[in-house]
């Protein structure tokens, strides 16, 4: 079996590329040019260049593929149409390169809780929780989503919905483990807010279930953690496995938001935008972005591995020995 990952130099791209590798899998990998390659460049891989607004290099470089990962994606832009553009219409595309593939047994795209949005009034989302994303990142994710139910009569797909994923090689969460570290914990607000966060392998384990498994053929999964936490747990672990005492420094969600959008501004001045954002700044003072993983417990037989201790350990030595941590 072959399959293509898309996004496959970032961080649960890279993950994926490794335990697909594991599985026995024949990997191609489908990156631009200027892509950092540190990651995978030693991995027994086929590398393709290219973008996915190339139709027939798509349609060259996926033929011989059984299995797609679509990771790829926008997460920051400094322009809103830059979400719509990565996400939706690169989506778009891609499906019609591939739609007349007869050896593609699964379209897995890789979807985010943002598409549907936060917790509702403290319960967490499931797969039918009807979308309310709140960020322009969220709603390019949702619609990328739709234009993967458009081909649902010419491409066999699944979708999986991440929650919020940690692990060696991520950046996202590496600014709190750093806080930490230094003896600072930031809280957005004045009450617990809570999330599900996840080990990148037990994500990857979750997405590689979803794609190969027969009854996940057009349906959608949400792969999280079995249980939510609150920063305030997840500042106490990370103090214990760093032992540190760290002081906790609350900010107003009144202030988030002014912050935020001033760090998104400053950004302008810089090559690449920032994920600090007005928009990040609408999820940082959610109440909750927790999720409901029963149906990929019971479908797929996923279960998370990984404790959340084992996994933070596990990252923090990580980031020491490649130095990002002191």
């Amino acid at each position: 079996m072959k399959a293509l990952v898309t996004g496959a130099t970032g961080f649960i791209g890279s993950h994926l590329v490794e335990k697909l590798l594991e599985n026995g899998f024949a990997v191609k990998c489908y990156v631009r040019k200027t892509a950092n390659l540190r990651w995978i460049k030693d991995l027994p891989i086929e590398i393709v260049y290219g973008d996915l607004f190339d139709l027939n290099l798509l349609k060259s470089a996926t033929k011989d593929v059984h299995y797609i990962y679509h990771v790829a994606g926008v997460i920051a832009s400094k322009q809103k149409d830059g979400y719509f553009l990565g996400n939706q219409i690169a989506t778009r595309n891609f499906l019609e390169a591939v739609k007349d593939n007869p050896n593609l047994k699964r379209f897995i795209f890789i979807g985010s809780q943002s598409a549907v949005g936060p917790s509702i009034n403290g319960v967490p989302v499931d797969e039918e929780t009807p979308y309310h994303p709140i960020t322009t990142y969220g709603k390019s994710k949702m619609e990328a989503e739709k234009e993967v139910f458009k081909f649902k009569d010419v491409i066999p797909y699944t979708i999986v919905r991440l929650s919020v994923i940690y692990g060696s090689r991520d950046t996202a969460t590496f600014d709190f483990f750093k806080a930490v570290n230094i003896g600072i914990i930031p809280l957005v607000g004045f009450k617990k807010k809570y999330v599900n966060i996840l080990h990148a392998r037990d994500a990857v384990e979750g997405i590689i279930l979803a794609g190969e498994n027969a009854q996940a053929l057009n349906k959608i999964y949400q792969i999280g953690s079995e249980q939510s936490y609150s920063w305030d747990e997840l500042s106490s672990v990370t103090m214990n496995v760093l032992h540190r005492k760290a002081v906790k420094i609350r900010i107003p969600e009144f202030l988030v938001m002014p912050m935020a959008g001033m760090n998104g501004c400053l950004s302008v001045l810089n090559k690449k935008p920032s994920v600090l954002n007005w928009e990040k700044g609408k999820d940082m003072i959610a109440d909750a972005w927790t999720c409901d993983i029963s149906k990929a417990k019971k479908e797929l037989d996923f279960v998370p591995k990984i404790s959340l201790e084992e996994g933070i350990k596990e990252t923090i030595e990580w980031y020491k020995k490649q130095g990002w941590l002191k």
